[in-house]
């Protein structure tokens, strides 16, 4: 699929994201969505967009993987670097690299990519600026191959 500027996931993606501020926030939205596993695409932003949805099995186990990552990377009080456009019934979830964090809030005329997008829309090919780092590619591989 090309990355039209009008295409839908271009227009959800560049759409109204809230913020899962807290790590209670975080967890509220975690189970949301493990509440309804089917029919989610996972990419990894820099890697060959995903054609098929990833098995609920799979979905599952990202989350609980990228939940350890944020915690374990992201040492601080708050969560923060993870957005969904809509925290009660999420359809776009944008997940930072703590690594790799950049302006993530505010206005910034060229905002940082984030590092997961999960999503109900076929992802487009944003364009990673530049590749993640290596640690960041074994990581994924070992989840998705």
């Amino acid at each position: 699929m090309e990355n039209r500027p009008d295409s839908d996931y271009m227009a959800a993606f560049r759409g109204s994201f809230t913020s899962a501020l807290r790590w209670h926030h975080l967890d509220a939205l975690w189970e949301r969505l493990r509440g309804s596993p089917e029919g989610w695409y996972v990419y990894a932003v820099g890697e060959a967009p995903p054609a098929e949805t990833a098995s609920a099995e799979a979905f599952l186990n990202f989350l609980t993987e990228i939940d350890r990552l944020l915690r374990t990377e992201h040492d601080e009080d708050y969560c923060g670097i993870v957005y969904a456009d809509d925290l009660q019934e999420p359809s776009m979830v944008k997940i930072y690299d703590p690594n790799n964090l950049g302006v993530v809030c505010g206005y910034s005329e060229n905002p940082p990519l984030p590092g997961w997008v999960l999503s109900r829309i076929p992802p487009v090919d944003l364009q990673a600026e530049r590749p993640p780092p290596n640690n960041r590619r074994r990581w994924w591989q070992k989840l998705f191959g």
